[in-house]
């Protein structure tokens, strides 16, 4: 059955009129109503937070995101896993170990945030990456890094595991970097230490591209030492060829 013409107010009768306009008010009220309520959300809940995360747990460990959580939870605010921005988000919740994410964790960093949607984490994505281009911010999350990355049952990082997390932070930004991943392939090297992975970040930093201010006789670790020795070899073997 074809719906009726809808009748404008200058149709109607003195009363229909009067009817018409409190029916008007009414459904304005309750649309400001309805609005106020929708801000009354965009206010940080914890409970709102913690709600949330079980979404991505199990009823075995209600209180500790897995490996299959982080990979819906990745879907969902539209990241890869192994973008960089998850680095940085897992240094805002200080969490320990790569792969989980524990509710205490979760609720430190997401408050700091003020995040407890998907959207309002998809809305703080691009200041977390802006993190990574403050000097002391990357300082701090490559430091963080080594920790979080490596295996916990021992004192260095695995070199695989290394050399993934190096090309992640340093990858673009270190001119250099292409040459030492080649040089820790072709090295004895298995493990990186603490020492090695933060002196490997204050030589990307300070020592220029044909290596003229390196000092060999500064406090510099041996494998960096190794590398210099390796790269003007490389490059004098590159003069011989051509």
């Amino acid at each position: 059955m074809p719906r009726g013409k809808r009748r404008s107010a200058a149709d109607m009768g003195p009363e229909e009129e009067d009817r018409y306009h409190s029916k008007r008010l009414r459904n304005t009220s309750s649309s400001t109503r309805r609005y106020t309520k929708s801000e009354d959300t965009s206010s940080f809940s914890q409970k709102r937070c913690i709600a949330w995360f079980r979404e991505y747990t199990s009823a075995d460990e209600p209180e500790l995101l897995g490996p299959e959580g982080m990979e819906k939870f990745c879907e969902d605010i539209g990241v890869e896993p192994e973008n960089v921005v998850m680095l940085v988000l897992a240094w805002k919740m200080n969490a320990r170990q790569m792969g989980f994410f524990t509710q205490q964790e979760w609720l430190k960093g997401l408050t700091e945030l003020q995040c407890d949607t998907i959207q309002k984490v998809q809305s703080k994505l691009d200041y977390l990456r802006s993190l990574l281009n403050d000097p002391s911010s990357f300082k701090s999350i490559y430091r963080y890094a080594y920790d979080f990355a490596r295996d916990k049952d021992q004192r260095s990082m695995e070199m695989e595991t290394a050399k993934a997390m190096l090309q992640l932070l340093l990858g673009k930004h270190w001119s250099l970097f292409g040459q030492f991943s080649l040089f820790l392939d072709a090295s004895k090297y298995k493990v990186i230490n603490k020492d090695q992975w933060a002196n490997i970040l204050e030589f990307s930093r300070t020592i220029i591209n044909d290596l003229s201010n390196y000092d060999v006789d500064g406090a510099w670790p041996v494998m960096l030492d190794e590398f210099v020795e390796w790269l003007k070899a490389s490059k004098n073997n590159e003069i011989r060829r051509s």
